[in-house]
């Protein structure tokens, strides 16, 4: 029965398909000359009812799907041209009809013209703006759901947004930053109610006068617009609901829009196992973690505090319960002045159940263990930004970004090597970043920008460890105490700055020389200190000095670089080089040690632009990566209860060698998406760790590996949308060689994954919508491997006028190469909306994880210990949740 509905869902659009006649033909001038990007819309005739439109392509061909034994009204437009409109029926045929049309040129004397109708979708220069009423049935809820539906844009499973296969880098509504154009938080809380129109913004810079001599094609903005009557005085929704065993939900959502300001207020208090912010929504926020500034070739990433805890996926876990609150706003008291801003708080608790099966590939060692993580995360941010603009040449803009949190793990782990273990992390990192720009046009053969951040943090990462049995003999415990209870200490302070002068020479409107002067500069302190608590009540210092780290590093960084660009015709090349004279010195064991180093880094871009949306890159570059003070500090630091660590003052760094060549197109005559891409990175005197292998536990510090690193990625993905159908097909491979050093032996490792995805979704105005698709994921590491067979269905029914139903489906087929894990599982979640015509109110019955499943699978490999881990974690069962939402 299943197999018959699914092959139901399958077969019911191209059924209806197979019914529609295609009318195709070309549109062109009275001079005969193709017209690319005109508009051929198709209405039911004497309705406002849209049956298809197209766009034509560069020969002006266009495409429409037609319903038999219709009459329609064709309306045919183009910018500068007089709008045709054309009476055409569609007879019982099988034959497909070619109508070919000539627009005439509009009359000079004609000063106005008067458009009745609202185009789908209409392009001007490098922005295309969507029509949404053409695209939705009015079930869609927030803008995620709107911009599904659009042709050429996606959602990604991490709820990002895509346009033509690109990360879309900000989103505005009515030109005004939505929390810092986090697409997340968009996409999940904008109702879809109040949006009237999507323009898709490509090439996208905030800078006016740096869009001719900058690379933007990978910059997409998403601007929202709003319909009248949602502007200027607030909107939004109040959701609440109540479930079983206790769960609850309370989600407040308020917007207010005007030419001067916004403000919007967003909050969700749920102990349903919906996490509203996780550390990936932190990291996609532009004011957050900051690395310094990309394209310099030099990578010095601070570690920064509070991110290497574990975070569970959405309702991925035992319990997660979280309260979380923001607030972003925008004011602009003149037309050059702009502030924005925003604040975000975040409280939640997550309990994680985890059983692991380690195999150790160097040793044969195999350990089982069981694991219950308790994490606490509060965490408070504040961003405020301010923007002048007095003119086209001028640009100034600065922001503060802040940030205090206080993060907590305590883990209970029982396992076969080394018994039971308590450990307890603590980490309550400050974070302060501020941003200054300029950007200055002096005439029109010379510009100007320059670029400053500075960051500070201050941690204080706390360790506690409770074991059974202290594994590191370099640790001088006293091991007659029935539990060892070990303390680590440890404060990392960082001072960094990163400054950048630019100067562009227009040779000509399409080529210009830069000229880049820069530096960075950072200061760091470390201390740590090791310890044990003794039953007595008393604290048995360890006093080794290679156990207490009081560590000093500065780094620099002062650069020249100069780069030419020149477009012609297709081509656009854009070399380079920069010339580099690095400085480290580090204070540590009463020693000082100075290092100097001058590094000349190439690099080269160049793209063949075949047509306005078809492309073909090639990147090159060397670039290179020192260590910061966590891998020179010498002392051992305890990372966790089986690893020991410690620097090596005497590292050098480390060359990357970058290729990628990736091919991108899009067409909007037949809305075909095709993105692939080939990634090549090698990296010379890489960073390695040298590891002892103590059984099951082990000891490791950093050196430069005399073997290269290599990885090659390949991606491809082909999406095209149908009149009635949205098809899209991934696939992604990834092979990656590693050099490690095991009980002083080189060990070459290998990993090999491979994911494939296809799927199909209809776009019925009012029947019921679905996608279904199936995914097949492959990994192989060192001696072992696995693979997961993962299909999938959503789906959208409304039904007795009132109500909707949307249901989605995914099921878990994992084993690994050796057949001795196998697992099967799924996920169905159901929502049964219920709301009346233009009523305020909305009823809600939902269902999450409606199958009651209790666990599931992952797999990784450690490069280090050259060792395969299967786990099964256990995830919350079914919850039942009745919620009421007002509509404001």
């Amino acid at each position: 029965m299943r197999k018959i509905i699914i092959l139901g869902l399958i077969t019911l659009p191209f059924i209806a398909l197979a019914q529609n006649i295609k009318l195709e033909g070309t549109i062109k001038s009275e001079a005969g000359n193709p017209l690319e990007m005109a508009n051929v819309i198709a209405f039911k005739k004497g309705t406002k009812f849209l049956q298809s439109y197209s766009i034509t392509d560069s020969k002006g061909n266009y495409k429409l799907s037609l319903e038999q034994n219709q009459a329609y009204t064709l309306k045919v437009s183009y910018l500068g041209f007089d709008t045709k409109s054309i009476d055409i029926n569609i007879e019982d045929s099988s034959k497909d009809l070619i109508k070919d049309i000539v627009l005439k040129e509009l009359s000079e004397s004609l000063k106005e013209v008067e458009i009745t109708y609202e185009m789908p979708v209409k392009i001007v220069g490098d922005t295309i703006v969507y029509n949404v009423d053409s695209f939705t049935s009015g079930k869609e809820k927030k803008l995620g759901d709107v911009l599904k539906k659009l042709p050429g844009v996606d959602i990604d499973e991490n709820g990002e947004v895509e346009v033509e296969g690109k990360k879309v880098q900000k989103i505005l509504v009515e030109g005004k930053a939505f929390f810092d154009g986090d697409s997340k938080l968009a996409t999940q809380n904008i109702p879809a109610s109040a949006i009237d129109k999507v323009q898709i913004l490509k090439n996208y810079n905030e800078v006016a006068g740096m869009r001719n001599v900058t690379n933007n094609e990978d910059n997409i903005a998403i601007n929202i617009k709003l319909k009248q009557g949602k502007k200027r005085f607030w909107f939004g929704e109040i959701n609440t609901g109540l479930g079983d065993d206790e769960k609850y939900i309370v989600k407040p959502k308020l917007f207010y829009y005007s030419p001067e300001k916004s403000i919007n207020v967003l909050a969700d208090v749920n102990s349903i196992g919906v996490a509203p912010f996780t550390m990936r929504d932190y990291f996609r926020f532009t004011g957050g973690l900051r690395s310094g500034m990309s394209g310099t070739g030099t990578n010095f990433n601070v570690s920064s505090g509070g991110t290497g805890f574990m975070t569970a996926q959405n309702n991925r876990a035992q319990e997660i319960i979280s309260k979380f609150g923001a607030l972003n706003f925008s004011f602009a008291p003149k037309k050059t002045v702009d502030f924005n801003g925003f604040a975000i708080v975040n409280d939640s608790k997550t309990i994680m159940l985890t059983q692991s099966n380690t195999i150790y590939n160097n040793t044969n060692l195999e350990d089982k263990n069981r694991t219950l993580t308790i994490q606490g995360n509060t965490l408070g941010m504040l961003k405020l930004s301010t923007n002048y603009n007095p003119s086209n040449n001028l640009h100034i803009d600065y922001d503060i970004f802040g940030k205090l949190s206080k993060q907590t793990e305590l883990n209970s782990v029982a396992s076969t090597i080394s018994g039971d273990i308590n450990t307890n992390k603590e980490e309550t990192p400050v974070t302060l970043s501020q941003n200054f720009n300029l950007y200055y046009t002096i005439n029109d053969k010379n510009i100007f920008s320059a670029e400053l951040q500075h960051k500070y943090e201050k941690d204080k990462p706390f360790y506690n460890s409770l074991v059974t049995i202290q594994p590191f003999l370099i640790i001088p415990s006293n091991n007659s105490e029935t539990i060892i209870d070990i303390i680590q200490n440890k404060k990392v302070t960082t001072n960094r700055l990163d400054a950048k002068l630019d100067y562009y020479y227009l040779l000509t409107p399409k080529s210009n020389i830069n000229l880049t002067l820069g530096t960075l500069l950072s200061k760091q302190n470390l201390t740590s200190t090791i310890s044990q608590n003794l039953e007595n009540g008393s604290v048995l210092n360890f006093s080794n000095a290679v156990l207490n780290n009081n560590v000093d590093y500065n780094f620099t960084d002062l650069f020249l670089g100069v780069h030419y660009k020149m477009v012609s015709g297709i081509f656009t090349f854009n070399p380079g080089v920069s010339l580099h004279y690095y400085q480290t010195k580090d204070t540590q064991l009463d020693a000082k040690i100075k290092r100097d180093k001058i590094k000349l880094l190439p690099d080269v871009y160049a793209r063949l632009q075949l047509k306005s949306s078809e492309s073909l890159r090639f990147n090159y570059s060397i670039s290179t990566q020192f260590p910061d003070i966590n891998k020179i500090a010498e002392a051992y630091i305890l990372s966790n209860y089986r690893l020991l660590t410690q620097g090596n003052r005497e590292l050098e760094n480390a060359l990357y060698h970058k290729y990628s060549l990736s091919y991108f197109s899009f067409s909007m005559f037949s809305f075909t998406n095709i993105h692939a891409s080939v990634n090549y990175t090698k990296k010379i005197d890489e960073i390695k760790n040298s590891t002892q292998l103590l059984g099951a536990d082990r000891v490791s510090f950093p050196v430069n590996s005399n073997l290269a690193d290599e990885t090659f990625s390949a991606s491809f993905r082909y999406g095209k949308t149908y009149s009635k159908l949205k098809t899209n097909l991934r696939a992604s491979v990834n092979n990656s060689i590693f050099n490690n050093i095991v009980n002083n032996r080189q060990i070459k490792s290998k990993t090999l994954s491979h994911n494939y995805q296809v799927s199909v979704a209809s776009k019925f105005k009012d029947a019921p919508n679905f996608e279904i698709g199936y995914q097949k994921s492959f990994s192989k590491y060192s001696n072992t491997g696995s693979t997961t067979d993962r299909p999938f269905a959503n789906m959208e029914i409304g039904f007795l006028t009132n109500f909707i139903l949307t249901t989605d489906y995914s099921y878990y087929k994992y084993k690994n190469d050796e057949n001795t894990v196998k697992n099967t599982y799924s996920f169905l979640n159901a929502n049964l909306y219920y709301q009346q015509k233009d009523s305020k109110w909305e009823f809600k019955l939902s269902v999450t994880n409606l199958t009651n499943n209790t666990s599931m699978n992952t797999d990784s490999y450690n490069e280090i210990s050259d060792s395969n881990t299967t786990s099964l974690y256990f995830i919350q069962p079914r919850i039942y949740l009745l919620s009421i939402k007002y509509i404001l």
